[in-house]
């Protein structure tokens, strides 16, 4: 199969192809233009692998443009934040970053065209007044009474809006289009606003800040880009993307193509609610493990190629649809299944003691860092008298579907013996605080020498070399498959999204660095938190289950 026949194919690409085949086009120039007012999400990373994947499959050019035009909501942090996103994904800009405020001169300039062609004006209604005139989808707006200054008023007022001579709020600039139209977005959209604002690449030279729908057909043209891709809700916008561009002088005209967002099951994309997340302290950052943001999956341990991944599979579409959260786990398990080293950690530890080996007892038991991958090596694990297994690895009565230790018969600790239960010890409220065992010596990581069969295997680590370490596990943040259509979607916060436990590792893990993925045998993916892991108090994220059990439990 050759590289071309390899590629994702999706009506984008089939355009794409068409345009170069007919020599409208000859490069492929695309751009991601994030606004810098929050972290970027995994309906961002779709956009992300949209663009910039075509730029490499067609050795293009992606720009990585920050449409930083609402300098009240935007910081550097978030700039920040969005570039290393960007890399962290696996994907390069072309040349230089851009931000729309590098042209705000020249923003400014064709605002002045339009003035001066009688195609936009300066209007005196309040942000309120503007609403109603506008009419609605049933009712057609009406022309507001400062519609029909002359050319010169407008200019003049123009100039005391860019002086800073109108209190903000009180005036605009407005494009002069139809009022009648069906199209809302074309009943005289506003290009200019006022803020006395300090902008994070511009300082204060500015008080006027212009709209997106007027900045970003602009951007695209100046920067030559030839397949400007956005999601549908900006489907309607495209007529006022092409009239801006026809009604100036500029002389490339980028064309606009829409395909559907990204909407993920468990998860609010609006970044207004995921803002409010983050400053009600609902979550602990943006960065947060629960959240759908790259860096927060990046936290709890989901890998580049795993989202990249996701994204090829969900594909590019005009069709709306809500994807199931299962689809992006399937590929984080897939992913670790692959490339995770293995280790044993015990979450809910109960102690076990083997009544006969000798006090201060311990071995060293060799083990496979990945059962199906040699190449990945050994590692050695400490092995006790006394060590800890998870509590709802023991029961003192169960039936035979219950494969895990009971009292008076014999499981496999993994890797290492074949052990007995013979007695607990229980506290004054009747919990169990030790169990006691005997241990077949033969049976190192072999069968019992009388053809006995143990059916059941457990994880385990050492009491005495083991490590303390808490556990974070972390689930869903809604408990309902669309928050977003709820009330109140804050109602529908799941209270179990974060269970901390604190137990014991095995050694080897404090070798850990930030976001290091290990499948923890029985327990599921974890990564080393990168917030908060340190070799004195390890703390572990867990990143999925190793298989999903919302199938069954979810209504």
């Amino acid at each position: 199969m050759s590289e071309a026949e390899a590629r994702p194919t999706n009506f984008i690409r089939q355009i794409i192809d068409e345009d170069l085949a007919t020599g409208k086009h000859s490069s492929v120039h695309t751009r991601f233009p994030p606004e810098p007012n929050g972290y970027l999400h995994i309906g961002h990373a779709k956009s992300i692998c949209l663009n910039f994947g075509i730029a490499q499959d067609y050795q293009g050019q992606c720009n990585l443009r920050f449409d930083d035009t609402n300098p009240t909501k935007e910081d550097i942090e978030f700039v920040d934040s969005i570039k290393q996103d960007v890399q962290w994904l696996g994907f390069k800009w072309s040349g230089n970053i851009h931000y729309s405020s590098d042209y705000f001169d020249q923003l400014h300039a064709y605002a002045v065209e339009l003035i001066n062609k009688g195609l936009a004006y300066v209007d005196e209604l309040s942000s309120d007044a503007i609403r109603e005139y506008r009419g609605n989808l049933t009712t057609p707006g009406k022309n507001s009474p400062f519609r029909d200054r002359s050319v010169e008023d407008n200019l003049a007022l123009f100039t005391i809006m860019r002086s800073g001579g109108f209190p903000e709020g009180s005036a605009c600039l407005r494009a002069k289009i139809d009022m009648a139209s069906p199209f809302m977005v074309m009943r005289d959209p506003v290009l200019y606003r006022i803020k006395f604002a300090e902008h994070h690449q511009t300082g204060s030279k500015w008080c006027i800040y212009p709209m997106y729908d007027f900045t970003h057909c602009i951007s695209d043209a100046l920067e030559g880009i030839t397949h400007s891709l956005c999601t549908l809700e900006f489907q309607d916008n495209r007529r006022l993307y092409d009239w801006v561009l026809e009604n100036i002088s500029i002389d490339c005209h980028p064309r606009q193509y829409e395909f559907s967002r990204l909407n993920l099951e468990y998860a609010i994309m609006s970044k207004r609610k995921l803002t409010q997340l983050v400053a009600d302290h609902i979550v602990e950052g943006w960065d947060d493990p629960r959240m759908p943001t790259v860096s927060g999956l990046r936290r709890r341990g989901y890998t580049a190629a795993s989202i990249r991944e996701f994204c090829r599979r969900i594909g590019v579409t005009k069709q709306e649809n809500n994807v199931e959260i299962a689809a992006l786990e399937a590929c984080i398990r897939e992913d670790l299944n692959e490339s995770a080293p293995r280790a044993m950690a015990v979450i809910d530890p109960v102690k076990l003691v083997i009544e006969n080996l000798p006090v201060g007892h311990q071995e060293t038991v060799t083990m496979p860092t990945h059962p199906n991958k040699p190449e990945m090596g050994e590692r050695q694990v400490a092995f006790s008298r006394e060590i800890y297994i998870d509590r709802a690895d023991f029961r003192e009565e169960a039936n035979k579907q219950y494969k895990r230790l009971v009292l008076g018969k014999e499981v496999r600790l993994r890797n290492a013996y074949v052990i007995k239960a013979e007695r607990v010890e229980k506290d004054g409220q009747g919990e169990i605080t030790t169990i006691y065992c005997t241990y077949d010596a033969e049976t190192l990581s072999k069968d019992p020498a009388d053809g006995r069969k143990v059916k059941g295997v457990i994880h385990w680590v050492s009491a005495t070399h083991g490590v303390p370490a808490e556990f974070r596990l972390y689930d869903r943040l809604f408990s309902v498959a669309n928050p977003g259509a709820a009330e109140d979607f804050l109602s529908t916060i799941n209270p179990d999204s974060l269970v901390i436990k604190q137990g014991f590792v095995e050694a080897s893990a404090l070798d850990a660095v930030p976001e290091q993925p290990y499948q923890f045998e029985r327990e599921g993916y974890f990564c080393a938190d990168s917030r908060y892991f340190s070799t004195e108090k390890p703390v572990f994220n867990r990143t999925v289950g190793l298989r999903d059990t919302w199938t069954k439990t979810a209504v």
